[in-house]
């Protein structure tokens, strides 16, 4: 498709508004003809046409998002793009006027460059957060709640019902509208010393922590395989069926398989899990007891 007018880096809104009001808007067969010859000869300049005269539409819906601190051209270039996509998807046979399907595909590439722009965390990545995202800053305004502040308990109620999402969601995004990013790299105090990351506090666990958790698995691991070993062939597979397995195997399977009662299995696990106990249970008291006579040696 051909290349439509846009707003450089040199070229000022005021000129740009100047300009795209040159292109005349379209009579509604005038603009059925143009896409037509797009759509069935794929005709570049009847595409660069309908695409020129709706350049005031992308103009005047880039402007209802001004309110999200980016520059005007920006959005107006990303909805430019929106319009192309409208263009190229326009069918003339549904009755309808371009400019009606337009608007949807202009929003739609202003908002995904506004939530791609707006934070360096990904955010609005649902429907309901988009929709929460673009609809926020208006009924607070509607509800005069203008502070950057948290908003009242009445008021993050109303606004989730309104826009049919969780209560904890709207008391979220307003927090993210209400503060922008910051570096981590940003000084603390004027002076320069210090920056924000000097005070980020690490969550994971230490090496230390995981070796002390990895050794204790591994000591965990060695008293069941020993008090296993105390276990009959049969307590051993029943209690690993019943008792180790993501999946038990149903006491009906196990009873076929041995051909007893469930009720003579279920005893065995029974026994055999009490047994497992005691043994690790004395396992554990003969560690103790061995560390308390080396920690005596050595006093």
């Amino acid at each position: 498709m051909a290349s439509i007018s846009a707003i450089g880096p040199d070229t000022s809104l005021t000129r740009y508004m100047q300009e795209i009001r040159k292109y005349p808007m379209l009579a509604h067969e005038e603009e059925e003809r143009l896409a037509r010859a797009w759509r069935e000869r794929g005709d570049q300049k009847a595409a660069h046409t309908l695409v020129n005269s709706h350049l005031r539409l992308v103009a005047k819906i880039a402007m209802g998002y001004r309110g999200y601190g980016l520059p005007v051209g920006e959005l107006i270039s990303e909805g430019n793009v929106g319009m192309m996509q409208a263009v190229k998807r326009f069918d003339p046979d549904r009755g309808f006027r371009l400019s009606t399907y337009a608007m949807w595909w202009i929003r739609a590439a202003i908002q995904e460059y506004i939530l791609h722009s707006w934070s360096l965390v990904k955010m609005g990545t649902t429907a309901a957060q988009k929709k929460l995202f673009f609809n926020l800053r208006r009924l607070k305004g509607q509800m005069q709640a203008i502070d950057d502040g948290d908003l009242q308990p009445d008021q993050v109620a109303k606004i989730a019902h309104l826009l049919d999402v969780p209560e904890q969601d709207v008391v979220n995004m307003n927090r993210r509208l209400s503060s922008a990013d910051s570096s981590l790299n940003a000084p603390i105090k004027m002076d320069g010393e210090g920056e924000w990351q000097d005070w980020l506090v690490d969550d994971s666990e230490g090496q230390e922590s995981e070796l002390a958790e990895r050794e204790e698995l591994t000591g965990r691991k060695a008293l069941l395989a020993n008090a296993l070993k105390t276990l009959s062939e049969r307590e051993r597979h029943i209690l690993s069926e019943r008792r180790l397995k993501d999946n038990p195997t149903t006491l009906e399977d196990l009873s076929q398989h041995y051909n007893v009662s469930r009720e003579r299995v279920r005893q065995i696990e029974v026994r055999a899990f009490e047994k497992l106990q005691k043994s690790m249970r004395t396992q554990v008291a003969e560690q103790r007891q061995a560390v308390r006579a080396v920690q005596a040696r050595m006093a």
